[in-house]
């Protein structure tokens, strides 16, 4: 079965080399194909015999298993581009951390061309586990689909055979993670700024002694970094999820704009240049959390005010 993949960044390399590897056929294509910034994507398809497409419609056209890979904004217009080309009856896994009202209206779409909608929820970082993420699926199809993906190497659960309920769950559990991961870097920078990170430290030691909280430190700095302008986006779709379960969304909303801080100094260069070893790769958190601190002493100004 030809498998292709819409959106060819981290998680999409990543499931091209592990498909790849068991010879399965797959096409991709992302649209940062067609810029500068392409040229190190086309060098890995090269590399892992990956077949890039021109468009979304020639990359679907003759698939059985279409995986939408993108950023949480852009699930529901990738279904739309994607649908006029797929082949009937296939289908379509919806891999984006976007909310349950998203993956709705993208299912609307996929399930008029024809397709087969089916949600999927990672239910944690896909670079340890690669094709063997904890996966949740959802929807009608789900329980067709689930043996198909095992045999392709992943590990699927079936969550339900309802629209919006993997997605629900994967929305909830990011309000903590992802919310831990903003707090952590805005707690432990200003500690830094105050000379009491140690302290602090020892402190959330005592009280959570199962957690490393140095390793968890740099690693959670690491992946906001890296990583911010993609979690921040999924992180309004958590806020929106939170919203239309009545609530006001004040964790997660202020989760989104910390993220996306984060990703602003990271594209302007304050950690390094993007492909370089030293880009989110420092083994002490604090380096990071210093290089903030110098940032926001040179603009000389409140960060909300900027």
């Amino acid at each position: 079965m030809l498998v292709s993949l819409i959106g060819y960044g981290e998680v999409g390399r990543i499931l091209a080399e592990d498909l790849r590897a068991a010879g399965v056929p797959v096409t991709a294509f992302d649209i940062k194909l067609h810029g500068e910034a392409g040229e190190p994507l086309r060098e890995h398809a090269l590399l892992h015999g990956v077949t890039l497409a021109e468009a979304h419609v020639p990359a679907v056209h003759a698939a059985g298993l279409v995986i939408s890979a993108v950023t949480a904004s852009q699930a529901v217009p990738v279904a739309a581009a994607c649908a006029p080309g797929l082949v009937a009856g296939a289908y379509f896994l919806d891999f984006n951390s976007a909310s349950p009202g998203a993956k709705l209206h993208a299912a609307e779409l996929v399930n008029a061309a024809g397709g087969r909608y089916v949600e999927g929820a990672v239910m944690t970082s896909v670079p340890p586990y690669r094709i063997k993420v904890p996966l949740l699926l959802g929807g009608p199809d789900a329980t067709a689909l689930q043996p198909r993906l095992a045999a392709l190497g992943f590990a699927p659960r079936v969550a339900s055979d309802r629209l919006g309920v993997a997605s629900a769950t994967k929305m909830c559990r990011s309000v903590m993670i992802k919310g831990l991961e903003a707090m952590v870097i805005e707690s432990f920078t200003t500690a830094r700024h105050y000379g009491v990170e140690d302290a602090v430290i020892a402190s959330l030691q005592e009280t959570f002694p199962g957690i490393d909280w140095e390793r968890q430190a740099t690693y959670f700095f690491q992946r906001v970094i890296e990583h911010g302008r993609r979690r921040s986006e999924e992180v309004r779709e958590v806020a929106e999820t939170v919203r239309d379960a009545g609530l006001t969304p004040w964790s997660a909303a202020g989760t989104a704009e910390r993220q996306a801080w984060v990703a602003e100094l990271a594209e302007a260069g304050l950690f390094g240049a993007r492909g370089t070893p030293g880009f989110a790769r420092s083994a002490d958190w604090r380096l990071e959390a210093d290089r903030i601190l110098a940032q926001t002493k040179a603009e000389g100004v409140p960060q909300d005010e900027s």
